[in-house]
């Protein structure tokens, strides 16, 4: 009797092919991880299978032939020209084995886009890379599936996991992309397990336990209630705290916790996770939040609790970490497939992951299972996408053994109950919100009273700028676009006004907002702080008086949440002002907050009823196609036809099609950009996206064609502002000419 073949999965340079890792080897490694990792949400025995046979086409005679010659190693196999696919022979197999059970598709996706990602099913639609031309002819592996032993191939057809005979079952397009997830990321893992095993090493140093966080937690809790000031403000968080820690033993659910900014609600939210994590054995927590600037703040917060420091895993675009230390290495290996604690990331990274059809965004997705998820400023959640990210969070609700925690002041309507004429198909059954009365809460939290200039009348920004001037104390202007910024901060005392948009980049708006602290904690002059929303919903800045443009109710209430903060005044003054010019996408939200803004409703305008009937006006107003005006959640349905590239493509929570990044001369960004251009330094770009901001792409060809800017030699798409007059101290990028050459709409924010 022959002996059987050797076929190999991965081979080592420079090593003999006895230290090769076995194909067989590989497939029964990546299946059983891959079964773990489905296994709390019921995907185990398709996530097994699909591990199993994910590299199949590794048993060619072209691949294994391509190993050997990659080693110098000669090879006398027969084989056909051209470049060896190894993804599709599994599929192929599924299909010849599944077709009475119509599971074979399910199985050509979950192996078939192992490498290349999730792509629609047709091109007849889309013209994007699909998945039915790669099923036509599974004859073309047969092959290669003669070299696969029986072992392997004779696999019981794996039964559909039990959330699909749910009622409601499970939705079968999200399913698929869970359990790609698990199947991917175990590939990745087995593969860098054998081929870097000094990576593998890093990951396994454990962080703490959620038990153990929690005892360091409320050691630090306990310190700070001793330490701090008895006030009527600590009183109040001291009872958040509580009904946070009270409501944790409740069953998983959606949960709400509509605390007014200033109640304490991120170390509150924290307790509540912490508790109900070990509760209901989650697994992690994972906070949701939609703006790096909070992220940072918020990060900060948690790793300033002893014990804290090596669980908490910040994941956004603006990190970067200047020493190569083992924690470093291990956050950044940890941030591949969020295998932390606590993770800490932007709305951005967590839905878009959900929609993504790339194997690098999907690995993560199965670490999302069993944990609890607080999404703060919920209300922050573009419009446009509500649909497709509320059912997102619904799914993991219902099937995922997800608790979701919506944290605000200023809660969006996301149930399905009749709202005027609209119904939110998509909405959860029911919220449960944690504060015993919010209305309550509300009023004992009020500090700040809120008045209309000229009673809503246009105001011109050189007298807005004399309004201002005449305040006996410190002002924070929040204005809709970035144009209006800068021209209402020329019009003030340069000594005693600061500049913040988004013209300026992450590490350059980090600097202002230290400036800015300082000043307010230890400057006794008057300081004039112009500002566009990036400075809302959860930013720690406390003024005594804040003046707001005209916008959605939701924006004020968050702009007034900057206003007396603390509570060291008797009352702050948030001042509503209706600007001359206002750009089109702010005028339905600002002609609906009007209404809100009565004389008569002003000392009851920042109520939790209140959102409720605003939000309910709003989303009636936009009406059910404007929550999903992509056709996002159609892509997805229907009878398997999912085009899971086209959604991917559509789900973008900020739309930059229209912008282009731009690497800034701000801080050490000239070095780093010296550093690119001296050798092939890529991993330098993560640093240098502290030095960039996003600007219209006329502005950047204007830029270009005026030798402003330079696209970096070996680095198509990355523009460097080489010449240093159009980026300031004191306002960061400004257009050559100002932006009135441009359309307005693309300066805002």
């Amino acid at each position: 009797m022959e002996p059987e073949r050797k076929y190999y999965a991965h081979s080592l340079e420079g090593q003999p092919v006895e230290e090769w890792q076995p194909l067989e080897e590989h497939l029964k490694n990546v299946a059983k991880l891959a079964a773990e990792f489905a296994q709390p949400f019921g995907g185990r025995e398709w996530a097994r299978v699909a591990g199993l046979w994910h590299d199949l086409g590794k048993y060619s005679n072209e691949f294994q032939k391509m190993l050997y010659e990659a080693n110098g190693i000669e090879c006398h196999l027969e084989t056909k020209p051209g470049r060896p696919i190894h993804s599709q022979a599994g599929g192929h197999l599924a299909q010849q084995t599944m077709v009475d059970t119509g599971l074979d598709r399910i199985f050509c996706w979950l192996i078939m886009g192992h490498h290349a990602g999730l792509v629609d099913y047709s091109s007849d639609k889309t013209g994007a890379k699909a998945l039915e031309p790669k099923m036509r002819d599974p004859a073309v592996s047969d092959e290669i599936l003669a070299n696969v032993p029986d072992r392997i191939k004779a696999q019981l057809n794996p039964s559909p996991p039990l959330i699909l005979r749910k009622n409601p079952p499970a939705d079968l397009s999200f399913l698929t992309r869970m359990i790609f997830s698990c199947v991917v990321d175990a590939d990745f893992l087995d593969t860098e397990a054998f081929m870097d095993p000094k990576r593998t090493t890093h990951r396994s140093e454990e962080p703490p336990n959620l038990s153990a966080l929690l005892s360091a937690f409320d050691a630090h809790m306990f310190k700070l209630s001793h330490e701090s000031q008895s006030s009527r403000v600590n009183t109040i968080r001291a009872d958040v705290l509580r009904q946070c820690e009270a409501a944790a033993d409740k069953e998983p659910q959606a949960f709400s916790l509509t605390v007014p900014t200033g109640g304490g609600k991120t170390l509150s939210s924290l307790a509540f996770a912490l508790r109900h994590a070990i509760r209901w054995r989650k697994r992690r927590i994972i906070y949701v939040i939609p703006y790096t600037s909070i992220i940072e703040q918020t990060a900060k917060v948690f790793r300033e609790i002893p014990g804290f420091g090596s669980a908490v895993l910040e994941h956004h675009s603006n990190v970067a970490d200047d020493n190569e230390t083992k924690e470093s290495v291990r956050r950044r290996l940890a941030a591949e497939n969020w295998d932390a604690p606590i993770v800490v990331t932007t709305a951005v990274q967590f839905f878009e992951s959900l929609y993504a059809c790339k194997t690098g965004r999907c690995r993560k997705l199965h670490n999302i299972v069993n944990s609890v998820v607080i999404f703060d400023e919920a209300q922050c959640i573009p419009s446009e996408y509500l649909r497709p990210v509320t059912f997102a969070i619904r799914e993991l609700l219902r099937h995922y053994r997800v608790t979701p925690l919506l944290c605000t002041a200023t809660q969006p309507v996301l149930t399905q109950a009749e709202q005027f004429d609209f119904k939110f198909k998509e909405g959860f059954e029911s919220v449960a919100e944690i504060i015993a009365n919010p209305s309550a809460l509300s009023s004992d939290l009020d500090r700040v009273s809120v008045e209309r200039h000229a009673d809503l009348q246009p105001v011109s920004y050189e007298e807005l700028a004399e309004n201002i001037k005449t305040e006996g104390q410190s002002v924070l202007c929040i204005v809709n676009r970035k144009q209006d910024c800068r021209q209402l901060a020329q019009l003030l005392p340069e000594a005693q006004t600061i500049h913040l948009s988004t013209n300026m980049c992450p590490r350059h708006r980090l600097k202002v907002f230290e400036t800015i602290r300082k000043r307010i904690d230890h400057d006794s002059d008057k300081l004039y702080v112009i500002s566009t929303s990036l400075v809302e919903a959860g930013v720690d800045l406390d003024f005594p008086v804040v003046y707001r443009a005209l916008a959605g109710l939701d924006s004020i209430a968050q702009a007034a949440g900057r206003c007396n903060r603390e509570g060291k005044l008797e009352r702050g003054r948030t001042v509503v002002f209706l600007p001359e010019q206002q750009p089109d996408y702010v005028r339905a939200p600002a002609s609906l907050s009007r209404e809100f803004l009565s004389p008569a409703a002003l000392k009851s305008v920042f109520l939790p009823d209140t959102f409720t009937r605003y939000f309910q006006s709003r989303f009636f107003q936009l009406g059910s196609e404007a929550l999903d005006p992509s056709g996002i959640l159609a892509l997805l349905g229907g009878n398997l036809d999912f085009y899971y590239r086209t959604a991917a493509e559509k789900f973008r929570l900020i739309d930059d099609g229209w912008q282009l990044p731009l690497i800034v001369p701000f801080g050490e960004a000239p070095e780093l950009v010296d550093k690119l251009l001296d050798w092939d330094a890529r991993s330098l770009f993560r640093k240098l996206q502290l030095y960039t901001i996003s600007i219209p792409k006329q502005v950047m060809w204007k830029l270009v064609d005026e030798d402003y800017v330079h696209e970096l030699d070996g680095y198509p798409g990355a523009y460097y502002l080489h010449a240093s007059t159009p980026y300031t101290e004191r306002f960061g990028f400004v257009p050559p000419g100002e932006v009135n050459n441009f359309e307005p709409e693309s300066t805002i924010i």
